[in-house]
């Protein structure tokens, strides 16, 4: 096994300064001065195992830290790769798991940087390390000496006395290799590698397109300009706009959080299609920020690199190893809820037309008035009033109540830890120690980024700074969450929408997932895509159970419980606007997958949008939950390309999961089924098949008529 010294990672920065140039005794305290000085490449420091020096990040020191990193764990690779010894678990596979680690920590900065404080530094960093970062992946992936030592390991009578977890990764690691280039040879060789460079350089732009265009499209209100909308909103409104050194004015920002709200309660309809178009058309305006070309060059590319593996397309590629398995698994699972989403949407839009109808508005109900009206049916139907909703949803409290629900699924107790104790990167960051409740052992941190700020990417997500492993010793865990929830006005609490506190949850989903696992090897933390939401989606159910509305969804003025009439309406209308919510998803999921079954060459991407949405029958009142020119989950990177519609089959679990513990005797904090679900759906996380994870919850596979059920759709046989 290689274990990063300082030795090592001071010859790896002569290495990167100096090239394969004999190292002087000069040199190496030159290199041992550079590490010193540069904390992205020290071990991380401090209590609960060393965290992060987030308080010394230096954008100076990103780029010889990440060229220092990549050039050792090249070292560590070429030592694999031309160990003398015979292939063997131990000398190949671990030796894997454990190189890296230096790179793996300057990440943690390096994702801060790019997700929560971006800069045109940073982006101008970004851009040139992103093809240099592809090329060490590229030569990793296609060391032939090294893929012959995993295939050996892959291939032996070792393999057969491994624990599970061990025959997996080892089968993860010879998959990975062999579907990234590893068996490729001569000119098809350089071609890939030239690819995933050129690659890397378009994802990096089309993120920093979509993210000029969130950063130059803010609308500013004058105080005539604010009917309808709640003073909550209002006052973040202007605490956003003071924020921008627009002190008087109020600033709907180019956000969802801020754009849903908006849409929702101003009677200003012309602000709210401003707004709408702001936010739709974010990277499709036909300026400098534009991506249709870029996702023309990368849908090219990507097609051209898996024809050199032998593959029809993209997304039979990218399939292969997910629970789908094939794009036709994909679409079936869509086309058997698409035609009762549109079906649903026209019921929406004529109750919506009706309303409008009656007030006399004179209008056709336009993408921008769908949330307006919605709102209005939602009153009608239901009696339901979401700012009145919106009262009984304070951050603070919701958080609580994870906490609270972390503790009886998961036996978690959460305590703050005090200011200053752990460094962070913005004084909004807060940081909390997790233990078991029983044993008291500490398991790790979580940190809770939660506003919307400038640099700050859009919409809300969970990483982690260190996962849970034990095969190099006990490494507890660094969780973080982070969401864009526009901030209260100073002495006031944060309020967010119903469908903001499902996100809350959803990502703290992840968190959990993190912070429960209990696997030997950092391989088993890698995902399989179209199954890693489901744990999330699932966490999102305890938000409407009644230990939580009864104890944590309080009046931000009174205190007082959400009343049993309102908690009932909530419940009652659990369905409402579900064709919206679900066409608009799904839109998005069917275009992914067009886009990556369809030879680019016949793609011109706002076209064919257009196009392909036309032939669905897509309604003319929604669009894509994220149109072509800003789907960052498919261009900015390939996690989701191809596997959007990920979220829908996670959902067909999450439904039928959901199912397990309502029909449980102690419903959903029954201890048997919580037990199970901690053992085979959270700790594992991939060292185990998804699948057979699933049906050792369940005891079968799940059934896609409880996700119907679940969003009040006809469920046909």
């Amino acid at each position: 096994m290689i274990k990063p010294t300082i030795t090592v990672l001071s010859a790896a920065i002569v290495f990167a300064l100096a090239g394969c140039s004999a190292t002087s005794t000069q040199e190496q305290v030159v290199a041992a001065q550079v590490v010193q000085s540069n904390p992205l490449l020290q071990e991380f420091k401090g209590p609960y195992q060393g965290v992060p020096q987030f308080d010394k990040m230096n954008l100076a020191d990103l780029k010889p830290a990440l060229e220092a990193g990549m050039a050792e764990q090249l070292a560590e690779v070429e030592a694999i790769a031309n160990n003398p010894e015979a292939p063997t678990f131990k000398n190949t596979i671990v030796a894997l798991e454990s190189a890296g680690q230096t790179l793996d920590r300057i990440y943690a900065y390096y994702g801060i940087w790019r997700a929560n404080k971006s800069s045109p530094e940073l982006r101008e960093i970004s851009s040139e390390m992103a093809p240099k970062l592809s090329s060490f992946y590229s030569k990793i992936n296609q060391n032939g000496k090294l893929f012959e030592r995993i295939k050996t390991v892959y291939e032996s009578e070792e393999l057969k006395s491994l624990t599970p977890e061990e025959q997996r990764i080892t089968w993860m690691t010879y998959n990975s290799f062999a579907r990234n280039g590893a068996t490729l040879t001569g000119e098809a060789k350089e071609r890939y590698a030239q690819i995933n460079q050129e690659l890397a350089s378009l994802y990096t732009k089309f993120s920093a397109n979509v993210l000029a265009d969130e950063e130059n499209y803010v609308v500013y209100l004058s105080k005539d300009q604010l009917s309808g909308l709640p003073s909550s909103f209002v006052d973040a409104a202007a605490a956003a706009a003071k924020e921008r050194g627009k002190e008087g004015m109020y600033a709907i920002t180019n956000s969802r959080s801020s754009m849903d709200p908006f849409l929702t309660y101003s009677t200003e309809r012309a602000l709210r299609e401003q707004v709408w178009k702001n936010y739709y058309n974010r990277g499709g305006n036909g300026d400098e920020y534009d991506n249709n070309a870029i996702i023309k060059d990368i849908l090219t590319l990507r097609h051209e690199r898996v024809n050199l593996l032998g593959y029809d397309n993209y997304a039979q590629w990218q399939l292969e190893s997910r629970m789908a398995k094939t794009p036709e698994n994909a679409m079936e699972l869509m086309n058997k809820v698409w035609p009762a989403a549109i079906a649903r949407v026209k019921e929406e839009v004529a109750d919506m037309q009706a309303i409008a109808d009656k007030e006399g508005a004179g209008i056709t109900i336009e993408p921008w008035d769908y949330r307006f009206y919605a709102e209005k049916v939602r009153k009608d139907k239901y009696d339901l009033d979401s700012n009145e909703v919106k009262q009984y949803l304070q951050l603070d409290k919701l958080r609580e109540a994870m906490f609270y629900v972390a503790g009886r699924l998961f036996n978690f107790e959460f305590s703050e830890v005090p200011a200053g104790k752990v460094p962070v990167f913005h004084p909004d960051v807060r940081v909390w120690e997790v233990k078991d409740k029983t044993t008291g052992k500490h398991i790790g941190l979580w940190y809770l980024d939660p506003f919307a700020r400038k640099g700050k990417r859009s919409g809300a997500w969970a990483t982690t700074y260190r996962s849970y492993t034990t095969f190099d010793g006990p490494k507890n865990v660094l969780s973080s969450n982070n969401s864009n929830f526009v901030k209260g006005a100073e002495g006031k609490p944060t309020l967010i929408s119903w469908s903001d506190a499902e996100t809350y949850f959803h990502e703290f989903g992840h968190a959990l997932h993190f912070l429960s696992a209990d696997v030997v090897y950092p391989s088993s933390h890698n995902g399989v895509r179209d199954y890693t939401e489901f744990q999330s989606q699932l966490l999102e159910r305890w938000l409407t159970t009644d230990e939580v509305i009864n104890n944590f969804l309080v009046h931000q003025e009174t205190g007082a419980p959400m009343p049993k009439e309102l908690i009932a309406k909530i419940k009652k209308s659990a369905t409402f606007n579900q064709g919206f919510a679900t066409t608009e998803y799904l839109a998005s999921a069917i275009m992914d997958l067009l886009y990556h079954s369809t030879d680019p060459a016949l793609i011109e991407p706002a076209k064919f949008e257009k196009e392909q949405l036309d032939k669905l029958g897509m309604p003319k009142e929604l669009v894509m939950r994220h149109r072509s020119t800003h789907f960052g989950h498919v261009f900015s990177s390939e996690g989701y390309a191809a596997s959007y519609y990920g979220y829908l089959w996670a959902e067909v679990l999450t439904s039928d999961a959901a199912e397990a513990f309502a029909s449980a005797p102690g419903g959903f904090y029954d201890k048997q089924v919580s037990d199970r679900l901690v053992k085979y759906l959270f700790s594992v996380r991939n060292a185990m098949d998804p699948a057979q994870a699933y049906r050792l919850f369940r005891g079968r596979d799940a059934d896609v008529s409880a996700l119907m059920r679940d969003r009040g759709f006809p469920v046909t046989k």
